[in-house]
Parts: C-alpha cells; structure tokens; sequence
C-alpha cells in the first residue's frame, strides 16, 4: 500500500529558485512542512535533471517528504525518485506504468471532466487538476476551472488529487472545502527569502482548516 502526503506539493521552478537554488528551497520547504517536492525543469536535459534529482534526494532524505520527477520517465528511474508525475501531453498513464513498475507513486494532470473521468485508479496513484487560477509559471496551462471546477473535478475523481494553478497561503480554505487533499505551489514558496517560513505558513493554514 502506497502512503503519501499530498497536503504541501512544492513544485521546483529553476529560475524562480535560481538565487538559492532548487536544493535549498526544497529543504528550507520541507523543513517547513512541505510533504512532496516535484522536481520540474522543462529545459533542462535527462542528466541534468538526474544530477539535480540526486542531490534533492539526498537532501530530502530522512525528513518524510517525498521527491517527484516531472515528465523525465529516464530521469525518475535513475535517481530512484518516489515518483513520477506526467501531463496529458506526455506518454500514456499506462506505458509510464510499465516503464516505472509497481512501487513509484504516478501523478497525473487533469484539466477536464472527461480526463478525470479517464484516470484509471488502478494505474494512476493521484491527479493533479487546475489551473485552479492562471499561472506564469507555466505559459502553456489551460482555461482556469476556479474553484467550482475544482470541486466538480474533484467530486468526480477515482484517485486522491492536489490543486494546482496560481494558490497561495489564502487558498488553503477553499482548495480543501472543494475535496482535494492539498495544494500544489510554486511561487508560494520559490524565490521567497524565506521559503522555510512560507512553507510553515501554508502547512499551519492546513492544520487550522482541518482541525
């Protein structure tokens, strides 16, 4: 049985964290309570992201949070990721399935009623649908769903999800009123001076939602 934590999901951005770095934000973040780091760098090649991948590891290792490739199948074997989180415009849930085998956690984005009707529970672990809200920290997402979206594709979700798309501190409310596990940031936490306390905000508008 897979356990895993979707409440905080960090998502790397390598120019947002460029002053710091993705290694540091990501243990300043999980020091404050994020629970997965997805590493995602849409320029950089399968070994860079297998040197980063590594380093993220080794840096997250003991602390309970998960490490997440995104889209890099190769990349996610390599480094012995807990995870592999794919978009609809990458390789099927299924042959990602058979390349990553039994044991690594598999996301999924989903931005419609019919791909969250299409996830199979038995393939995929968990979805990650938005945009909740327009992003500039992905250029090529899809129509914002708002909230109520959110919560119409979550009603209708067969596997746990996250929100993804432009959330803050200040969502955290709405984002688990509408059914999903948690929230996925990016400049939430990337680039901020101090990503540790963002990360502990966040984590503590969590808690105080959930009781």
């Amino acid at each position: 049985m897979k356990t895993f934590d979707l409440s905080l999901y960090l998502v790397l951005d390598p120019d947002l964290c460029a002053e710091a770095g993705m290694v540091e934000t990501a243990r300043a973040a999980v020091a404050g309570g994020a629970t997965i780091v997805q590493l995602r760098d849409k320029h950089a090649g399968t070994a860079s992201m297998i040197e980063t991948g590594r380093a993220l590891k080794a840096a997250l290792a003991g602390s309970g949070a998960l490490l997440v490739v995104n889209d890099d199948v190769e990349a996610a074997i390599a480094i012995g990721a807990d995870g592999l989180h794919i978009g609809q415009e990458d390789m099927d849930a299924r042959s990602a399935r058979r390349l990553i085998g039994p044991s690594m956690i598999l996301g999924l984005s989903v931005e419609t009623e019919e791909l969250v009707a299409a996830v199979e529970a038995d393939v995929v672990d968990y979805a990650g649908i938005g945009p909740v809200f327009a992003t500039p920290t992905k250029q090529d997402h899809k129509q914002p769903i708002g909230f109520d979206g959110l919560a119409r594709l979550v009603s209708i979700c067969p596997v746990p999800s996250v929100a993804i798309g432009g959330l803050k501190a200040g969502n955290v409310g709405d984002v688990l009123a509408a059914g999903a596990e948690g929230l996925a940031v990016v400049s939430a936490i990337c680039g901020r001076p101090d990503p540790r306390g963002e990360a502990a905000f966040i984590a503590e508008q969590i808690r105080k939602v959930r009781g």
